[in-house]
């Protein structure tokens, strides 16, 4: 597992308590509602991390068999531990233990993008998927599109000029080309690839948060650790975030898609 998708220690928990209410709450909850229209009975979701939508699943379809995975497994104990009404299992999305046409849904909020190989993932998908079953993905659109994540750009041009701790604009936000997409779905077997943008709106403690979050609860982490303690390069971020977004409580936009693919009949 390279360190763009490892979530290691604390940060789990960072993760969640950081950026969980504030980024991805807001879309689990419209994710959840567009997978319970689609009544499934048997769902899968992939790169459940810390359990956020894996929870706004469970609420919107409580009568529905529920199997939430992760590659990491400190990501599968907290998520387990917070989400008990699913089952949890340490899972590589590229090579999925399931068996052949098992689901009617397959579901990954924001975890699609840490894929290396995104043709393969999806076809894992279909093939666990029962004919006419249903990949719903999220995923982030551009930097520009999320006043938060652009923020924390911003903050660590300031602090770390000409830096390479590019992880928010590289792999977050760095899968989010209509063509792009639904090559790779069709690659994987997938038809009828629909792609909607939705921009919700964000609310967070303070940008200081937000920093702590995404510097010391993400894998941009290890990027600061090769340019110091990232401690302190996480307050100096959380300053200049905290310049462009004001103080106390703070609201921002954030834009991202909604992906759905079907295997064929």
């Amino acid at each position: 597992m390279s360190d763009d998708a490892r979530w290691a220690g604390s940060m789990p928990e960072i993760y969640d308590r950081c950026l969980g209410p504030t980024l991805f709450a807001p879309f689990a909850e419209h994710l959840a509602g567009i997978a319970a229209a689609l009544a499934p009975t048997d769902v899968l979701e992939l790169a459940a991390g810390t359990g956020i939508a894996t929870a706004a699943l469970a609420k919107a379809m409580p009568q529905a068999h529920l199997v939430a995975t992760d590659l990491n497994p400190a990501m599968v104990e907290y998520g387990g531990a917070r989400v008990g009404n699913a089952r949890w299992q340490v899972a590589d999305a590229q090579q999925l233990p399931q068996d052949d046409a098992s689901f009617d849904l397959v579901m990954c909020q924001f975890g699609a993008m840490f894929f290396p190989d995104k043709p393969a993932a999806y076809a894992e998908a279909a093939r666990v998927l029962r004919p006419g079953g249903t990949l719903l993905l999220g995923l982030w659109d551009a930097v520009a599109a999320s006043e938060f994540a652009q923020a924390v750009v911003d903050g660590l041009v300031s602090v770390l000029p000409g830096t390479d701790a590019n992880f928010v604009t590289r792999i977050p936000h760095g899968y989010h080309d209509d063509e792009q997409i639904s090559a790779d779905l069709q690659a994987g077997g997938l038809v009828d690839v629909q792609i909607d943008r939705v921009v919700l709106s964000g609310t967070a403690e303070s940008a200081a948060k937000l920093a702590e979050g995404f510097c010391l609860g993400s894998p941009l982490r290890y990027e600061l650790e090769a340019h110091g303690d990232p401690h302190a390069l996480t307050q100096k971020i959380g300053a200049v975030m905290t310049t462009r977004l004001g103080s106390g409580p703070v609201q921002g936009r954030m834009g991202a898609l909604t992906v759905q693919a079907r295997r064929p009949l």
